[in-house]
């Protein structure tokens, strides 16, 4: 992989990209329709604000460029599905950039759901809960960003435990979102205070989510809460019908019974560094986005199939556009 040209909106951010990660050569850009018509440039990654997303990714598509979005998808669902279809005519590779699929523990608990081992997983919880980590190095504003933490850490939860569960048909969710600690700038937030009326989106978000086959999510997540809960990553809960799996804690453990007796076993996975920096081998030293890459290149050179699809991703947008719309009118949500 070659880094051969990079692209900000501001001229110097876009230059220090290059310098530090870029080859001797590589350009610079301020539009990405200039880049986007460089033949020499096959893949991109679309690392803009949430807005943008939808737009970059459907003129890479169409421009014949392999694409890697970050999370979310894009903003709705019907946004979701137009990067989808970009990809479907173009022939390119489209993924996105949910590399929690990549910790340890959620390969683990996959791999078991794979085998039986759990049973029919009726139940689920996933949630990442910060107590004071508004991130005001962002602007938080609905038109910048799309909403708050359900659209922002709470999309990874959501994402990890769909997969593990390899279930992604919604049947209804009843959800709510609140704006409880925003108001409150001086609230021992550890990234520093903001301006008063600054931010409008939720700081807190809850759902309910009832799956087609009958199984129930909860989904909780927040950037500041009064809780003493306070997770480092996402965490998950999931419950079958021979055995249960939970991460709650920080460490991975099984509960299931044997013999009329219940038990609980921790597997011994290798686990070490914050959100984003856990490895998945020790001996490589490679990050859960460093595996995320690699899987995006070696799809293109079609050694493998991408770990995560479009198509999975585009669920996800849909569910949060459902968990939007139930909070905003206070009713369920039902997925045609």
């Amino acid at each position: 992989m070659h880094l051969s040209a990079f692209c900000d909106i501001n001229p110097e951010r876009a230059r220090k990209a290059a310098e530090n990660f870029g080859d001797a050569e590589a350009k610079c850009y301020t539009d990405y329709r200039q880049l986007l018509k460089d033949p020499e440039i096959d893949s991109v990654f679309v690392l803009t604000w949430n807005p943008t997303h939808c737009e970059i990714a459907v003129a890479a598509l169409e421009a014949g460029k392999n694409t890697l979005c970050e999370k979310p998808m894009a903003l709705t669902g019907a946004q979701a599905q137009r990067m989808l279809d970009a990809a479907r005519t173009s022939g390119k590779v489209l993924t996105v950039g949910y590399q929690h699929r990549y910790d340890h523990d959620v390969r683990y608990v996959k791999r078991l759901v794979e085998e039986n081992e759990l049973g029919y997983v009726h139940f689920a919880k996933a949630r990442v809960l910060w107590r004071r980590a508004l991130p005001i190095w962002r602007n938080l504003v609905k038109s910048e960003q799309g909403g708050g933490c359900l659209i922002d850490i709470g999309t990874h939860a959501l994402d990890a435990v769909l997969w593990m569960m390899n279930n992604y048909e919604p049947k209804y969710v009843c959800a709510t979102k609140y704006m409880g600690i925003v108001g409150r700038p001086e609230c021992g937030n550890r990234l520093g205070a903001w301006k008063e009326g600054s931010i409008d989106v939720e700081d807190s978000g809850f759902a309910f989510l009832v799956m087609k086959n009958g199984a129930t999510i909860i989904l909780e997540t927040c950037y500041a809460l009064n809780t003493s809960d306070e997770t480092t990553s996402i965490q998950y809960l999931r419950s079958g019908t021979k055995a249960g799996a939970d991460n709650f804690g920080e460490t991975l453990k099984i509960t299931s019974d044997q013999f009329n007796v219940l038990h609980t076993y921790w597997p011994e996975l290798s686990r070490g560094g914050a959100t984003g920096s856990v490895t998945y081998d020790d001996s490589l030293g490679l990050t859960t986005v460093d595996y995320e890459t690699r899987n995006f290149f070696n799809a293109i050179d079609g050694g493998c199939e991408l770990t995560v699809k479009p198509e999975q991703a585009l669920v996800i947008a849909v569910i949060l556009d459902g968990i939007y719309a139930s909070a905003d009118s206070g009713k369920p949500f039902y997925f045609e």
